[in-house]
């Protein structure tokens, strides 16, 4: 086994909350618990011979696992799923007070597999359910996930080849399991899960304030903590020791990577996927897979929907053909397929769903493009000129007391997806620049950034880009969004750090992350700027001050974007050339 460096995972996911997430203090499990479970009264409709069983850890911990079995004779193959969220079942007060909404969809996913010849374990993580352990958010997960594969392979009822499948948390710790390299350890189906957590919580060194402090606080994490986590954004200690995409290079089997475009952990299936793919270990390279599809992490907010896709379907057929593949050696075809498959999208209002719409396959990610420079111009127009000119800028007053509200983007705790960007009102530090209607189809696939020359009268500020798709009628449907703090222009660790000079102007790149869509003829493209977008990101005070200091109090900035000669600030879109010109 490769000896891998613990990750204290922090920020968002919360990634807390390993310096003290609220989890359960170490309480004993039930020795044997019941070797049979009472599953036929619990989990009807399960073949007999469910059980609850103890996986024990290289520390002596003990984590229960429900442990379902096919009927008939084994040993089986085994897919496993490790979730902080309780094998048994979160009660839902609300909306499911007995469990049983829960107890029925556990059952269903349960039977996917058994009935599909498998054997499913389901584990609560250390410190969770009825496992043993003190809860830090995915920060034994490495060591736990190597534990409980070998485990499984040794069990009477295992033939000793271990799949890993899980969503969002339940996906996170398959990753993690995998970067141990258990040997009896197969394959894995890793659904909307990111490739590094305090990154993905930061983007540009921004905090995503909504979406952290809701999960964390979900999860028990305490605000003293959770203004801990806060400040870690500068922490090179902490940010090496949990960098988890400084370890992949340590897997060794074949991904399935699913994740959807207005997913909170887009980019992580993404770059997954391209790292394992192209530069991973034997046994990975080559060896991987990539879907992504018009959906976010839960139901899409807005007007606009996808027929078809929008929903995402964790125990699908395709999971099954990749286990049959890797865990039963059935030729069945999967891996002649290519590598890539992602849903284009094009226009799709109040059920319209243009025919452009579609499932597209790629030999690799992203599929051949050719970067096109959109400028942004002081009519705020976008252009395909560069600039001339020198001192040409549009400025505005950012006030870190009147934000910008957010509306839709890649959000986890609330609204969602490509909403309607004319909810924000007409203000004088919200810039949108756009194209004129489209004489044609632009078609872009793969990653778009703004390369944006901003200036503040101050030491830090922030700056927000979004690319929006702009319908005929008006609609503004936003596509991407992302931020940039500007002390961390140059990137995060402290010696990258470096303060703004008032008034003088800077390159800000702004990684918007991925996509593929047709913008389509009679359509317009925009780019929108500003400095704020809460609550999905923290709002900047503007003081220079470490990330949640409140020594000073916030202040008025006066923002700049740049758009000269020597200042370039531009678009910059994937264009995909079906004719090669």
């Amino acid at each position: 086994m490769i000896k891998l460096s613990r990750f204290a995972m922090a920020s968002a996911l919360a990634l807390s909350l390993a310096a003290g997430a609220a989890g359960a203090a170490d309480k004993p499990a039930d020795k044997k618990a019941a070797a049979a479970m009472a599953a036929a009264a619990k989990w009807p409709g399960l073949p007999p011979g469910t059980v609850e069983e103890y996986a024990v850890m290289r520390d002596g911990a003990k984590l229960a696992g429900n442990v379902y079995k096919p009927a008939g004779t084994g040993p089986w193959p085994v897919v496993m799923t490790r979730t902080p969220y309780l094998k048994d079942g979160r009660i839902d007060k609300e909306h499911d007070p007995d469990g049983a909404k829960m107890r029925d969809a556990l059952t269903k996913q349960a039977k996917h597999y058994t009935d599909a010849g498998y054997v499913f374990v389901l584990q609560d993580t250390r410190g969770k359910g009825r496992s043993q352990g003190f809860y830090a958010a995915f920060e034994n997960d490495i060591e736990d996930g190597y534990d409980s594969v070998e485990w499984a392979a040794k069990q009477p009822w295992s033939n000793g080849k271990i799949g890993l499948t899980g969503g969002s948390a339940m996906g996170i710790t398959a990753n993690e399991a995998a970067m141990a390299a258990p040997p009896h350890l197969k394959a894995a189906y890793v659904v909307v899960a990111p490739y590094d957590l305090l990154a993905n919580s930061y983007p540009g060194g921004v905090l995503k304030e909504k979406d952290v402090l809701g999960w964390s606080k979900g999860q028990g994490v305490s605000d003293e903590v959770l203004d801990t986590q806060r400040r870690r954004v500068e922490d090179d200690v902490f940010w090496n020791r949990s960098a988890m995409s400084t370890n992949r290079k340590y897997i060794q089997i074949p991904i399935f990577n699913v994740g959807g475009w207005y997913d909170i952990f887009n980019h992580g299936n993404i770059s997954n996927f391209e790292y394992l793919q192209n530069q991973g270990a034997k046994g990975a390279r080559g060896n991987q897979k990539l879907m992504m599809g018009p959906f976010g992490h839960g139901n899409l907010s807005g007007n606009l929907t996808y027929a078809g896709f929008d929903r995402l379907n964790l125990a699908s057929d395709q999971e099954l053909r990749w286990f049959d593949y890797w865990l039963k050696g059935v030729d069945n075809g999967i891996m002649d397929e290519p590598p890539v498959s992602y849903f284009m999208m094009a226009a799709a209002e109040k059920g319209a769903v243009s025919p452009k719409n579609g499932m597209r396959t790629s030999a690799n990610w992203p599929p051949a493009n050719r970067e096109v420079r959109f400028y942004l111009e002081p009519d705020k127009t976008l252009s395909n000129k560069a600039p001339t000119g020198e001192g040409t800028k549009l400025s505005y007053r950012f006030d870190p007391a009147n934000p910008v509200p957010t509306v839709g983007g890649a959000n986890l705790t609330f609204e969602r997806g490509p909403m309607d960007q004319r909810a924000i009102p007409a203000r004088q530090d919200y810039l949108r620049f756009t194209t004129p209607a489209l004489d044609k189809d632009v078609v872009i696939s793969g990653p778009v950034k703004v390369e944006l020359y901003g200036a503040t009268d101050g030491p830090d500020t922030d700056f927000m880009a979004k690319l929006v798709d702009v319908y005929p009628d008006g609609y503004e449907a936003l596509v991407l969004d992302a931020p940039v703090r500007a002390r961390f222009r140059n990137g995060r660790m402290p010696d990258q750090v470096k303060m703004m000079t008032p008034g003088a102007p800077e390159e800000l790149d702004i990684d918007l992350w991925s996509t593929a869509i047709t913008f389509e003829k009679g359509h317009r493209i925009a780019v929108h700027i500003t400095s704020s977008n809460s609550p999905r990101f923290e709002v900047n005070p503007n003081t220079g001050e470490a990330a949640g200091g409140h020594a000073q109090a916030p202040r008025v900035a006066t923002n700049s974007v740049y758009m000269d000669a020597a200042h370039p600030s531009a678009l910059v879109l994937p264009v995909v050339y079906p004719d090669g010109k």
